[in-house]
């Protein structure tokens, strides 16, 4: 059953077990890349800040990079519910993801996934945890306890994110460890 919701004038749907069900269950436990995205693509990668850069700029440049890449349609965006942090839809029904975290789940667009949130678990910025396309042609993953974000895509994505010095991306294998350099984890 659907759920929409309502934001800056008009309908939301709230995504369902369905929408996800091509990602429920299918990453590895591990410190890999794997771990946050499916070994399903051509490419991973992590990406975070560059020292210098404002969030804001950081996060368009990721999300252009993303529509460069990615014919015209709707996107998932997933909002982790840590209790401590903005999820956008706090009323909104949730989906278990990873190991049983809640995610609300929303269908909009790349403008919302760069406008709709005020803040997360990793600091400044509005890019939700967890998104990706209808075609499920990528996801970019942040996991709960990581200062970094994850993506599995396209060999031309990731080369295209690789390239773009705002958006600091750093390709890796499916079973290289997705920590990036000079990061600790907790």
């Amino acid at each position: 059953m659907s759920m929409d919701v309502t934001k800056d004038g008009r309908s939301w749907r709230i995504g369902t077990a369905d929408d996800v069900a091509w990602l429920a269950g299918r990453t590895v436990p591990g410190l890999s890349v794997t771990t946050a995205i499916p070994p399903v693509f051509d490419a991973y990668a992590t990406f975070h800040p560059p020292d210098g850069v404002e969030i804001d700029a950081h996060e368009r440049a990721v999300v252009a990079g993303l529509v460069e890449h990615t014919p015209d349609q709707s996107w998932l965006l997933g909002y982790l519910d840590t209790g401590a942090h903005d999820i956008v839809f706090p009323r909104a029904p949730k989906r278990s993801l990873y190991w049983d975290w809640p995610y609300v789940l929303v269908e909009a667009g790349p403008e919302q996934a760069l406008t709709w949130r005020t803040g997360h678990m990793r600091g400044d910025g509005s890019l939700p945890d967890l998104f990706f396309p209808a075609d499920h042609s990528w996801l970019v993953s942040a996991l709960w306890d990581d200062t970094w974000t994850d993506i599995g895509g396209t060999a031309a994505l990731i080369a295209t994110l690789h390239r773009d010095p705002l958006v600091n991306a750093r390709p890796v294998g499916p079973d290289e460890d997705s920590l990036p350099p000079g990061f600790t984890r907790d």
